[in-house]
């Protein structure tokens, strides 16, 4: 009798790999990608006339251009042909397509990405426009705005202080030294210096805001049959949901986040996890987030120093699956948490969760 707990319909990542983030990359995405998937398939052994299905994830708006992502489609290949697709969105939602492409039983390897060069524009400017375009976009509120907006409702609600922001942004830059992928990597350590700091927009610093970044992402899925010939242990995905909620910040209630919450409890619920990576490029979000989720002090959360120390448009969400996936893949991990964000605010929220078998 087996001892494996696995199904032939149950899915893997098995290999990783994203660039390091940038304020400027001066190759196109198309060459990113090239190089990330590269990276990525070689790990494991894999040629790009392996894989069944690849999607990925990225955005035409910021890029400037209508149609922009075809070229990307490059960093495949055109021969052999492939099913490929794309989404308007953070390479995360890309894997998530992916996996479901997969249930269908006749693909075994596929490729997600995610790719973004937020260098092409101003996301002060162009980020407004995304907004509703009766009531918000005219006001022109940008992101770190409507951020400071979210935690000035966090503080006055007692849910958090200027301190425990401070603390989350001196934990991530701690992190981030350990990690040369992230681009804030010496930035000020001390909270207490951190909170002398004159603030951008009150009561955020310029240590609780994400750097303006370019990069790309890949994950390498597997169906069980494939995975158990290319990895030791691969990171199984035990759940992934994801949920959105009104695209209104005003009808919503900012402290908190129904919707990562009811993905979390779709994907499998959070008992057991002991890495959470959270897509939070701002740290008042990550006080949301880990309220939502209950994680407690046991969790270790964002060790890879997390989107507020590298931020690539439309690959920060992979990166998340990336870095908790390697929690199992090469850390002895056993259970952790992907968590990606899309939409003004926490509006849209992916969480996937990985577990590794003893």
């Amino acid at each position: 009798m087996s001892n494996d707990p696995r199904s032939d319909t149950d899915i893997a990542v098995v290999s990783t790999a994203y660039l390091p983030a940038v304020r400027r990359e001066h190759i196109t995405e198309t060459e990113m990608l090239i190089a990330v998937v590269d990276e990525a398939l070689g790990k494991v052994g894999l040629k790009r006339s392996d894989v069944g299905f690849s999607c990925q994830g990225s955005c035409d708006y910021i890029s400037g251009g209508t149609f922009s992502f075809v070229p990307n489609l490059d960093a495949m290949g055109a021969w052999p042909p492939i099913h490929e697709s794309h989404v308007e969105m953070d390479g995360a939602w890309a894997m998530y397509e992916a996996f479901v492409r997969m249930k269908h039983g006749d693909v075994e390897i596929a490729v997600a990405l995610g790719s973004g060069k937020s260098s092409t524009g101003d996301p002060a400017e162009i980020y407004p426009l995304e907004l509703d375009p009766y009531y918000l976009a005219p006001l022109g509120p940008d992101p770190v705005s409507l951020a400071a907006l979210q935690a000035r409702q966090l503080i006055d609600s007692g849910k958090t202080t200027e301190r425990e922001l401070a603390e989350i942004a001196a934990r991530s830059r701690r992190d981030a030294a350990n990690n040369p992928k992230q681009q804030v990597r010496s930035a000020e350590t001390d909270v207490d210096k951190i909170l002398a700091e004159p603030y951008v927009r009150t009561p955020l610093r310029k240590s609780d805001l994400p750097p303006i970044s370019d990069g790309a992402s890949v994950v390498v899925l597997a169906t069980r049959r494939r995975a158990l010939d290319l990895v030791a242990r691969p990171a199984w995905i035990a759940g992934i949901d994801h949920r959105s909620e009104v695209h209104n910040p005003a009808l919503r209630d900012l402290t908190d986040s129904a919707s990562t919450r009811t993905a979390a409890e779709r994907a499998g619920g959070i008992a057991g996890v002991e890495v959470a990576e959270l897509m939070a490029p701002f740290t008042s979000q990550e006080v949301v987030l880990r309220r939502a989720l209950g994680l407690g002090d046991d969790v270790l959360v964002n060790p890879s120093g997390g989107a507020l120390t590298g931020n690539p448009l439309m690959a920060t969400g992979l990166v998340r699956v990336a870095e908790a996936a390697e929690q199992i893949l090469a850390h002895g991990r056993n259970r952790t948490l992907a968590h990606a964000t899309s939409g003004p605010l926490l509006q849209q929220n992916l969480v996937c969760i990985l577990e590794g078998d003893n």
